[in-house]
């Protein structure tokens, strides 16, 4: 997915601006980069983070910055920040989302005897795309309306001037932007949880399609609004911090009110809950409290080296860092029944060899509580997951096993309560070895969040968002 975060300070910024990208690593592994500005122009740092954390790649070269104005980011796609000089001046420009249409947007540009320079693994860096579009027109705002214009997906902006930072958050809103300030400097940041702890309060969340130019002084706006808003519901779910905000919706609350919705409608009586460390552990403190049965732990995150299984882009690795990752505790184990609370579940590869570790280890029944619908529908708008197949989804792979082919309706299998959709449950059920499985309701996750439906993009359970 990606995360951003930029600072505009009256004093050196490049301290807090370090700290304040990695406090977005959870959001990708792939590549971190920072970028600063001073009196004598930008400098820059991109690092591949795959085999190490952001932290240990960068803070051996931080004296080599210097400046009052920066931008980082935590990639899990292209490398960036890149630095352009431009008739607009020249500017640093990161960028979160994903470019659906590139391929086309690309032909366009080479059409117009366009040029790029930046590749990411064999093809066009998309943060280039959004750039080239920038610099199309006559100044920042119209550049950026530019980009909303014509991407297909999300894009969401950093830009890094000598005068200051821009803020644009995506046209619908699909990934946040927020912005914090404290004396002497504001920051923008895609997690609220990167402002704590370098001394940052929340001020305003933007709006989609808003655009912000950010100083040491404060921030103004120099874009408003859209009304429409299709942020991802995924960001409570999974992806977002537990201490983050986003829409001023806290995301270790809306955890916590999943479990409290799955345990209301659930019959079955076991001894503990646990949650698949570390997304599932809100959601299970949520449904322990409402069930009031004991919250424990039979499994453990080895989390000293191992990081999040969903990222690697092998299927093999990731299956090697699942099960590594993750130790279990006979002592807890043996002779129990065990309710699991997990986030979602993708693949259910994973998950699969977890419960099958749990017998092993004497547990009398295993039941899943997936605190999201059924993932039946590939995203469209950001990179949130490495498949190119939607028969790598778990419930699309059972709709195929009912149907025989993938060419089929899919709207009964997504709404709750349907014959297709509890013989699709079941078929998961079944591959992953668990004594009941049971996903949330699309009704109780959207109250869990609080938000209108409207103005929350769930299409990978229902399919109802568009570009």
């Amino acid at each position: 997915m990606g995360g951003l975060f930029g600072i505009a300070s009256r004093r050196d910024c490049v301290g807090d601006l370090f700290y304040g990208t990695d406090y977005h690593s959870h959001l990708g592994t792939k590549r971190g980069g920072l970028a600063v500005v001073n009196r004598r122009g930008f400098t820059r740092s991109i690092h591949n983070i795959e085999s190490a954390y952001f932290r240990s790649k960068f803070e051996p070269e931080l004296d080599d910055f210097r400046g009052n104005c920066g931008i980082g980011v935590i990639s899990d796609h292209d490398a960036q920040p890149l630095i352009i000089n431009s008739h607009l001046g020249p500017f640093g420009i990161v960028t979160v989302g994903k470019i659906v249409n590139i391929d086309s947007l690309s032909r366009q540009a080479f059409s117009r005897k366009k040029h790029f320079s930046e590749t990411f693994g064999g093809s066009i860096n998309p943060t280039e795309l959004v750039a080239m579009l920038i610099c199309e027109k006559g100044s920042f705002v119209e550049g950026i309306q530019n980009v909303f214009d014509n991407v297909k997906g999300s894009c969401t902006i950093l830009i890094l001037t000598k005068k200051g930072i821009i803020a644009a958050r995506d046209k619908l809103g699909r990934t946040p932007v927020i912005i914090g300030g404290k004396d002497g400097a504001y920051a923008a940041s895609s997690e609220t949880c990167a402002f704590p702890n370098i001394g940052f309060e929340t001020e305003y969340f933007l709006g989609p399609g808003e655009i912000v130019r950010i100083t040491p002084e404060g921030y103004e706006q120099i874009k408003s609004p859209e009304d429409k808003m299709q942020i991802c519901s995924f960001l409570w779910v999974y992806y977002g911090y537990p201490s983050s905000d986003y829409e001023g919706v806290n995301v270790e609350a809306v955890r916590y009110n999943c479990g409290r919705a799955l345990a209301k409608k659930d019959p079955v009586i076991a001894e503990l809950v646990s949650g698949i460390p570390d997304s599932g552990i809100g959601h299970a403190i949520g449904y322990a409290n409402e069930k009031r049965i004991p919250y424990m732990r039979p499994y453990v995150k080895y989390t000293p080296t191992w990081p999040r299984s969903f990222m690697p882009q092998n299927q093999a690795v990731r299956d090697l860092v699942a099960r590594m990752k993750l130790i279990p505790n006979r002592a807890i184990i043996k002779g129990k029944s065990l309710v699991f609370c997990d986030d979602s579940i993708v693949r259910g590869t994973q998950l699969k060899e977890n419960v099958q570790i749990l017998f092993e280890y004497g547990a009398r029944e295993v039941h899943m509580r997936v605190a999201c619908p059924t993932l039946i529908y590939p995203c469209e708008f950001l990179n949130f997951s490495t498949s190119r197949s939607s028969l790598a989804l778990a419930g699309r792979k059972a709709v195929f096993e009912i149907e025989g082919t993938d060419s089929v309706p899919l709207e009964e299998y997504a709404r709750a309560g349907s014959a297709k959709h509890v013989e699709m449950v079941e078929r998961i059920r079944k591959r992953l070895g668990l004594t009941t499985l049971q996903f949330q309701t699309m009704d109780d996750l959207v109250d869990a969040i609080g938000l209108p439906k409207e103005k929350l993009c769930t299409h990978c359970w229902d399919g109802t968002s568009s570009f």
